[in-house]
This record gives structure tokens, C-alpha cells and sequence, in this order.
């Protein structure tokens, strides 16, 4: 078995890789890696590396034609330190969001999605 990554890889497959290069960068303070649009490219927050697969790449035409016409539910969660000051920015911004703020016993959330549909999950822990 090879040596462990210490980022986490997911893969999200997209409809228009510039679309979604932009959204993240732009939006949610990703770096780009890596680009081969517009088949692919590679954005990286923090430990999280995102391989965003058009319909070119070989991730996408691996996924099964049943399942690569939705989203799944499964989204990403990235942890912010003031999540009402996230959503004012985001919605400035033309962000369409996907959910209501909900407030559990963790703490709060709300659901964004990118141009393809695959969900973000924005959450601030409670204190």
C-alpha cells in the first residue's frame, strides 16, 4: 500500500470545470492547483484537495450513466469562524443558497450548492 496523502481527496463531478474553478476560488478560498479545462482540475483548501472532473475526464466517464446525472447528497463541509458574516458576503455575491441557517446542538449550517448542483456545507460549531 502506498504512503498516505495528507490531503483528503474528493471528487465532484461538474458541468463546466471554469464554472466551477471560479465558484471556489472566488468564493470559498480555494487555491488552484492544478487545471486541464475543460476536462479537469485540481483546488486545494487547506488539507481538502477537490478534483473537479468534467465529462471529459476519465473520473467522469468511470461513473456509471444512471449516476452521474444528480448530485448525490453527500457534500463537503467546510468549518467557518462567523457563518451569518459567510452568508451576508455569499449572497452579495449572488450565491444561491440551498437551504435555511439551521441551528442544531453542534452548531449551525446552510447548504450552498455549486454551478453543477454538488452541495457545500458551511458550518460554524457552537462555542
Amino acid at each position: 500500500m502506498t504512503t498516505p496523502d495528507p490531503s483528503v481527496g474528493v471528487r465532484y463531478l461538474v458541468d463546466d470545470v471554469d464554472a466551477a474553478i471560479a465558484f471556489y476560488t472566488e468564493h470559498l478560498g480555494f487555491t488552484l492547483n492544478m487545471s486541464a479545462a475543460p476536462a479537469f482540475a485540481d483546488v486545494v483548501r487547506g488539507p481538502l484537495r477537490l478534483l473537479l472532473s468534467g465529462a471529459a475526464s476519465s473520473g467522469a466517464r468511470a461513473t456509471p450513466a444512471e449516476l452521474s446525472g444528480s448530485p448525490g447528497r453527500n457534500r463537503i463541509h467546510l468549518v467557518v469562524d462567523d457563518l451569518e458574516a459567510e452568508v451576508e458576503r455569499l449572497g452579495s455575491q449572488d450565491v444561491d443558497f440551498v437551504s435555511a441557517l439551521v441551528s442544531g446542538p453542534g452548531g449551525s449550517q446552510i447548504l450552498l450548492a455549486d454551478p453543477s448542483g454538488n452541495l457545500v456545507e458551511l458550518f460554524q460549531p457552537r462555542t
